[in-house]
Order: C-alpha cells, then sequence, then structure tokens
C-alpha cells in the first residue's frame, strides 16, 4: 500500500513540476537553452538536481522544490539582464571569444590561455572538415566553446560572388566597437589610429559613446549599429 502511495505521489510531481520547469525555462530566455554559457550551465544542472530530488525522494517538501526552481530561474534572468546591461559584468562571469588559428598559424599563447590542447583544435577542425592547417585564414573559439572557421579563399565553398553573379566584398570584419568601448587592438591591426577612427566617425555624424556595436575590414570600411536604433517589427507566421 505504501508503495502504491509513492508511485502516485511520484506521479502527481512529475506532473506539476515539468508544467513549472517549462514556465521557468520560457521565463528564462532562448540564451539560456541554446549557448549555454558557463553560469546558465551550472543554472541547468542545478535545475537538473533539483527536479531529481524532487521526484526520486518524496520525503523531500514539494512546495519548496517549486520555490527552489522559481528563485534559480529568476537569479538566472537577473545575472543576464546584468551581463548584456554591463560587459564588465559578462566578462566576469562567461567566456570570451578567443582567437586560436590566424592565417593558418597556430597562436600558442591563446591556446594556453583557454587550456585547449593542439590535439582538441585539430578534432574540432576535422569535424568541420579541415584537415590542412594552412587553409584556415582564421579560427574563433567560441563563448560556447565551440570553433567558429573561416577558410581561406581557394579553400572556401564557391559562392555567387566568386561565380561572378555579384561583386564580390570583403566579408572577413573584426569588432572594433562595444558598447562604447574601443578595441585598440582591432584598430592596430589594420593599422590604423585613433585620429583615423575620430575623423570616419565625424563623417558620419555619430559619437562613440552613442555605438552599440562597431566592425571594421581589412579596408578600413566600418559597420556601425547605433544605440538609437529602434526594435525591428515582430515577426508575422
Amino acid at each position: 500500500m505504501e508503495t502504491i502511495k509513492d508511485f502516485f505521489l511520484i506521479a502527481g510531481r512529475i506532473v506539476t513540476i515539468f508544467p513549472l520547469m517549462l514556465i521557468v525555462g520560457l521565463f528564462m530566455g532562448k540564451r539560456s537553452l541554446g549557448e549555454l554559457p558557463v553560469f546558465d550551465f551550472l543554472v541547468i544542472l542545478s535545475l537538473g538536481s533539483v527536479v531529481g530530488a524532487d521526484i526520486a525522494e518524496p520525503d523531500i517538501s514539494h512546495v519548496h522544490i517549486a520555490i527552489a526552481i522559481v528563485l534559480i530561474g529568476l537569479l538566472q534572468r537577473i545575472v543576464s539582464i546584468l551581463a548584456i546591461n554591463s560587459r564588465i559584468f559578462g566578462k566576469l562571469i562567461s567566456f570570451e571569444p578567443t582567437i586560436v588559428i590566424h592565417q593558418g598559424n597556430l597562436l600558442v599563447n591563446n591556446l594556453k590561455k583557454v587550456r585547449y590542447s593542439i590535439d582538441n583544435i585539430l578534432q574540432m577542425l576535422r569535424e568541420k572538415d579541415v584537415f590542412h592547417l594552412p587553409d584556415v585564414d582564421l579560427a574563433i573559439l567560441e563563448a560556447n566553446g565551440k570553433l567558429t572557421v573561416y577558410k581561406k579563399g581557394p579553400k572556401s565553398a564557391p559562392t555567387l560572388e566568386d561565380l561572378g553573379v555579384v561583386k564580390r566584398q570583403i566579408d572577413l570584419s573584426y569588432p572594433l566597437i562595444v558598447e562604447g568601448t574601443l578595441y585598440n587592438e582591432t584598430l592596430a591591426y589594420i593599422k590604423k589610429d585613433a585620429l583615423w577612427l575620430k575623423s570616419q566617425l565625424q563623417a558620419r555624424g555619430v559619437c562613440q559613446d552613442d555605438i552599440f556595436y562597431a566592425s571594421v575590414d581589412d579596408n578600413g570600411i566600418i559597420y556601425i549599429s547605433d544605440k538609437t536604433i529602434l526594435n525591428p517589427p515582430p515577426m508575422r507566421h
């Protein structure tokens, strides 16, 4: 009789806890379910432990488990908002994208910084169908641990631009300004200085503090996303 009671108790907890988990997951947003940065990974891990204890241990208070799930969801949402509004805080709780290969050369210091071995990188390249290191122009280890690879021209898949259907453009750009913060290393890489950038921004009538994101390519062409740009209208199905 006690076993049947426990069975229905556990079944009832499963039926009630999963809708709550769904609501909390939707509240937390796509970021926690898609990219899984370090903090969000810990949140998902904690939620799994809490729910597992609730289902496996009938003696644990179901109400306390529900409160814990809601509080964990609120914590994740608050931390996400802080990370979006403060780039410094975001850096403290997550990883930054790191360049590990540049023009066919492994950047040893960057590999040591992220604690990845050469074998790790070579394996990730093979998963991208890259078997020859010199074929890689740029490889970036993203914050979620995935490797983004930009192949050199002759080795990359032909595009409409390559076939002459449209005019070929430079499609490799580098972050220049992020939330008003200037990346001086990018200026140094393209062999430009702050005076050049100031003149470029003045020509467009834009102040550096008003820029949410700006990138620049090897030809010095700047793309700017202004903070004042309104959100696009919602998509219709």
